[in-house]
């Protein structure tokens, strides 16, 4: 983002100074002549230009970042005029003092003309032919100073106010973007203890059990945590090794369970080369394995995952019985499922839960 920051304001460096360059090389191409450059105009030019320069510097560096950027905009736009006014009557009086004014002769005074311009006649004036016919009054010359240091001003501050925008929107999507990382970041880690106590209670109820079974539930759980610390840092994961990720967790948690509990797995033979987030679909089988499962009834977990047209399809159904129907009162779950898909893929993602009497069905479609 320092980079982009950077990039803006030389940017905006470069057009001030590119522009004025240009106005600086005008004069230099009107005076040319056979290849020949008349530097007296040119540099008659700059002196007129100088000034406009002088105005522009004024207002890029001290009214606008002291006025309409700290203070109070009204204010700027009041100092602004009140330069501009001052700058214009200013020039103007400095030019009308170094014009040489030739005085007329009075009424009745003969006016010496050069001998060699005494026989001739100065051509008559056409007559009058209405109002289209009269030449046009010209502005008092200050009147086109006011509008050139107008404009100068104008465009100096149309353009200070552009990058700004622009600079304030790109600090606006970097806050959103760390917001959203923040967010992501703390869900994360509210899944991985919340996984990790779960699993370690299976594994205790299995020691009295199965010893052996035990140990490779710990061997099987090494891996797992393995994948939380490491895959599951970054943006994004295989979904290979998310899907691998689900069936060895689904393992793990078939072993504190009895055969009233029917639990079945259905995934792709063929998983494509595509990543999506990690961990995002584990407080959803969670959440139905806490709220699902009866130990003195007869009850189910179905998870079944596809992959159709490049998308990602998760389908978690569970039994429902009277002791589980209570929400997660931890707060991990489907909301935090949820939560995830909206930052994630806003306004791209499926999810859908069917609740009926007997049976809890989450539906969950994202995009690859």
């Amino acid at each position: 983002m320092k980079t982009k920051r950077g990039i803006l304001k030389h940017s905006e460096t470069l057009i001030i100074v590119a522009l004025w360059l240009v106005i600086m090389a005008m004069p230099v191409l009107l005076f040319q002549r056979n290849d020949t450059i008349n530097w007296s105009n040119v540099f008659i030019a700059w002196l007129g230009v100088l000034p406009f320069l002088l105005l522009f510097l004024v207002n890029h560096f001290l009214l606008i970042p002291f006025l309409f950027f700290k203070k109070s905009k009204s204010l700027y736009f009041l100092s602004a005029l009140s330069l501009v006014l001052g700058f214009t009557f200013t020039t103007w009086f400095m030019e009308k003092g170094n014009t040489d004014f030739r005085p007329k002769p009075l009424p009745g005074m003969q006016q010496h003309l050069p001998p060699q311009f005494e026989n001739q006649r100065l051509p008559d004036r056409p007559p009058h032919q209405g109002q289209q016919g009269r030449n046009p009054i010209p502005f008092p010359p200050f009147v086109n100073t006011f509008i050139v240091a107008i404009l100068v001003i104008g465009f100096d501050a149309g353009l200070r106010m552009i990058f700004r925008w622009t600079k304030m929107e790109q600090e606006k999507t970097l806050l959103e973007k760390e917001n959203v990382q923040n967010q992501l970041a703390f869900l994360r880690t509210q899944v991985s203890p919340h996984f990790f106590m779960n699993t370690l209670n299976n594994i205790h109820a299995l020691i009295d059990v199965d010893t052996e079974e035990a140990k490779d539930s710990i061997i099987k759980l090494s891996k797992l945590m393995r994948h939380l610390l490491y895959e599951s840092q970054g943006e994004k994961t295989s979904l290979k090794k998310e899907v691998e990720f689900i069936k060895s967790y689904v393992n793990l948690m078939k072993l504190r369970f009895s055969d009233k509990v029917k639990i079945s797995v259905v995934v792709p033979d063929i998983i494509p080369e595509k990543e999506i987030p990690p961990l995002l679909f584990t407080s959803v089988i969670e959440n139905a394995f806490k709220h699902g499962i009866s130990y003195s009834n007869a009850s189910f977990i179905n998870i079944k995952i596809s992959i159709p047209d490049n998308k990602f399809q998760l389908e978690v159904a569970n039994s429902k019985t009277a002791l589980n129907v209570e929400k997660d009162e931890n707060g991990i779950g489907l909301e935090n499922t949820r939560k995830r898909l909206e930052l994630i893929y806003p306004g791209k993602y499926d999810f859908t839960i069917i609740d009926n009497e007997k049976d809890f069905t989450v539906k969950i479609s994202i995009p690859l």
